[in-house]
């Protein structure tokens, strides 16, 4: 796959769709790969008349990983102190507007999901001159008062990395079955294909926690989210074990105009039965941006 230079760090991706179409970029989320983005989704967006591109963001997949940097203090982070946070939502959504000026892009549609959904906001924060439409996904405003997880989601989260393959591979199942969709929910076989697909292309813990200092260190955006004039939908599941969807409703709430759809049954996750709902959403909400 390619890889575009933005930032002083090499960030790969990939395309869909024609080049001559309006583009349409997805950003994932913490310490997920942009295959998370499967391609049978991604496919249902570029026949929408989108041009598509998925990436990995910096320390994961197969971009430039920053183990050079000092490993962030999470405790003192979630006490208030910042300094050990390498990077910010800031820096990650500056990624994004690199990554559109290397391949050209005055301006895109942006969809992000989970943290990529941080991500998005605050690109529409700091550079809204550079977004088409905003789609934030399964997502949070930064607010310590919604999008609360449940304890077997944090347990989850916050679990050591295996020190095997085989062992890592069974946690990825495990997490995905945690955060699933009660109401659409996947087999074993497509859950153990992920959990595998994802270990042998890349596995690096050490970027996910500098990933989670960036967001605990990047505060509560609401304030600043009410300022946003860009086109936007939320999208959140009403099972989300995760992000309570609560921080969907937030996020709708903070920015004027913001259209909000709820699906019940999902979880932290696009299922599979929800991809043509939820990529015909995304695409009519592009369309009339």
């Amino acid at each position: 796959m390619p890889r575009a230079r933005v930032n002083g760090l090499e960030l790969e991706y990939d395309t869909f769709g024609s080049p001559a179409d309006p583009p349409l970029v997805l950003v994932m989320g913490l310490g997920a790969q942009m295959v998370t983005w499967e391609v049978g989704f991604c496919e249902l967006l570029a026949a929408g008349g989108f041009h598509v591109v998925r990436f990995d963001n910096r320390d994961v997949g197969l971009s430039s990983y920053l183990d050079d940097l000092p490993a962030p203090d999470l405790a003192a982070l979630a006490a208030g102190d910042q300094t050990s946070a390498p990077y910010l939502l800031s820096d990650l959504a500056a990624d994004v507007t690199g990554l559109f000026d290397a391949l050209g892009f005055g301006r895109a549609h942006v969809v992000g999901a989970s943290m990529g959904g941080m991500i998005v906001q605050q690109l529409a924060i700091d550079s809204p001159e550079r977004l088409l439409s905003l789609t934030s996904i399964m997502s949070t405003t930064g607010d310590p008062s919604v999008g609360h997880p449940e304890p077997a989601a944090l347990a989850g989260l916050t679990r050591p990395p295996a020190a095997t393959r085989e062992r890592a591979i069974e946690d990825g199942v495990e997490w995905f079955k945690l955060v699933g969709s009660p109401g659409h929910p996947s087999d074993e076989e497509f859950l153990r294909m992920k959990a595998t697909r994802n270990y042998d292309r890349a596995n690096h813990p050490a970027g996910a926690l500098r990933q989670a200092a960036a967001i605990v260190a990047s505060g509560d955006r609401t304030a600043e989210l009410r300022e946003v004039r860009v086109p936007t939908l939320v999208i959140h599941g009403e099972s989300d074990p995760l992000i309570n969807v609560s921080g969907g409703k937030a996020t709708a709430e903070a920015i004027p105009d913001a259209e909000l759809l709820l699906f019940p049954g999902m979880g932290h996750e696009l299922p599979r039965q929800l991809w043509p709902a939820i990529a015909d959403a995304i695409v009519a909400h592009a369309r009339k941006a």
